[in-house]
């Protein structure tokens, strides 16, 4: 998690000084600007990466699910009966 905080920051930082820059600002400008996108960039990163983990999980749980079902399935309902 540290890290998709810390590269989300990096590249907020980077994009936005980047366009700064590409739009003829003030470097002062373009240091505040560029501090501002590295936070938004890090808030940004985090909250899809924890999407992303949460969507991992439910479809692990669903693929276990289904194995269980279709274990469930190919078993025999009944079991044979001894004469």
């Amino acid at each position: 998690m540290k890290f998709v905080f810390l590269a989300g920051g990096f590249a907020g930082f980077l994009l936005t000084a980047i366009a700064g820059y590409l739009a003829d600002r003030s470097v002062n400008n373009i240091i505040l600007d560029a501090a501002i996108g590295c936070l938004v960039g890090a808030v940004l990163f985090r909250w899809f990466w924890s999407v992303a983990l949460n969507s991992m999980q439910e479809t692990v749980e669903l693929k276990a699910r289904a194995d269980a079902a279709t274990a469930a399935a190919a078993a025999p309902s009944h079991p044979a009966q001894h004469r």
